[in-house]
């Protein structure tokens, strides 16, 4: 199974925000007791590149990627520390290039007709949706799912335990991302047995 397959069969990408480095592999643990094995560790903490690295080597289990990648120097940092896959919010055509040439599973944020083109003409055909509930939600989706048949989605940004069958159970979804299943404060206060319910929860909203 390929990693976006197996991204595919989590259905559930949660977006952990990490402050600490130390704090990773104890999240990666607790996500994987409440039955979620695919994380994106963001680069919006300077502990990202540490965190990664530490699930990399320590969690073999858990599937571990790198989310708000902006430049290609974060992407092959990202790499570099065992990131199995790169998400952007938008379409960097150098970072996409690079990783197609070095078989690394990329998934930049496409939200237009032109960007979702520009994804497909480099070969691309999942994208994430972000901010999902700012560019239409599943109706934005649903529209560009028209004229791009073969193009699947990852929403992200208003994505919640609320809405999140809605969203699983359309066919043009690949997987659906969100922070509300492993909120950064619950981390930062070592609140893990939590963060494991809230993954149990997510996975009975969205698989029953």
């Amino acid at each position: 199974m390929n990693v976006l397959d197996r991204v595919a069969k989590a259905g559930i990408v949660p977006v952990v925000v990490v402050e600490q480095a130390h704090d990773a592999i104890p999240t990666a643990e607790a996500m994987l007791e409440g039955g979620i094995d695919v994380m994106e560790i963001t680069f919006r903490t300077p502990a990202a590149a540490q965190a990664i690295q530490a699930v990399a080597e320590h969690c073999p289990d858990m599937l571990v990627g790198a989310g708000t990648v902006l430049n290609l120097e974060q992407c092959k940092l990202a790499v570099e520390m065992g990131a199995k896959f790169i998400v952007s919010p938008g379409l960097d055509p150098e970072v996409v290039s690079w990783c197609m040439d070095s078989s690394i599973a990329v998934i930049p944020g496409c939200v237009t007709p032109t960007e979702i083109t520009a994804a497909v003409n480099q070969g691309l055909r999942i994208v994430k949706f972000f901010p999902a509930n700012l560019y239409g939600g599943l109706s934005g989706m649903k529209n560009l799912s028209a004229p791009f048949p073969r193009v699947k989605f990852i929403p992200t940004g208003g994505v919640n335990a609320e809405n999140l069958r809605q969203y699983i159970d359309a066919p043009f979804i690949h997987a659906v991302g969100g922070s509300w299943i492993c909120p950064k404060d619950e981390i930062a206060k070592g609140n893990f047995d939590r963060i494991t319910e809230l993954c149990e929860q997510a996975r009975r909203v969205a698989f029953g």
